[in-house]
């Protein structure tokens, strides 16, 4: 049996939809079981829908408090039998009740070279705006583990694209973008094979 993935997502979808071909191809040997977002209107959905993975839409205005949310999405990550959540792109923080179901199981891809550009409001354009405004050298992607801090979880890859002369916002995002779309899924096959 393949170890079970779940993943959550806010925006477009485009590492979602690169790791569902990546499983179907036989590159990532895990199944996607589902997809949690927290906003109705992310792009991700329409992807899921057209990938046939099933959906479910948790926004915080939805729940009495964070605790309430916390538990609906352990419920359905049980539904799934999820083993293994993966963040792309999800603008939420992990609650303490799924880092507790899932103890080392939980995995974000970060647009930047963490430490530098993490953090709370650190993500999609605003980091790539901030790399470009340091007058970086480089960028690239940081696979990590999730705590209940953003972005502060264990690294367990780095790889480095080069900021180059000339270099806006767009032809940087799409430099990162690639990287983390080829490979976000090699890194995680090897975390799924190692601990499942």
């Amino acid at each position: 049996m393949k170890p079970k993935i779940a993943v959550c997502a806010s925006g477009e979808g485009t590492n979602f939809e690169a790791l569902v071909t990546a499983s179907r191809e036989g590159r990532l040997h895990a199944d996607i079981v589902g997809l949690i977002t927290n906003r109705s209107t992310a792009g991700v959905l329409e992807r899921a829908t057209r990938l046939k993975i099933p959906t479910r839409v948790l926004t915080p205005k939805g729940y009495a408090d964070r605790a309430e949310l916390d538990r609906a999405m352990v419920a359905q990550l049980d539904r799934w039998q999820a083993e293994w959540v993966v963040l792309a792109g999800f603008l939420t923080l992990i609650g303490p009740q799924v880092l507790a179901r899932f103890p080392g199981h939980i995995v974000n891809s970060h647009p930047a070279l963490l430490p530098k550009f993490g953090g709370e409001g650190m993500y999609g354009d605003h980091v790539h705006t901030a790399v470009l405004n340091a007058g970086e050298a480089e960028s690239g992607v940081t696979i990590h583990k999730i705590d209940a801090i953003y972005d502060q979880g264990a690294i367990v890859a780095q790889e480095r694209v080069p900021v180059l002369p000339g270099d806006d916002l767009e032809s940087l995002r799409e430099r990162v973008k690639a990287l983390e779309i080829s490979m976000y899924p090699r890194v995680l096959n090897d975390l799924v094979k190692r601990r499942s």
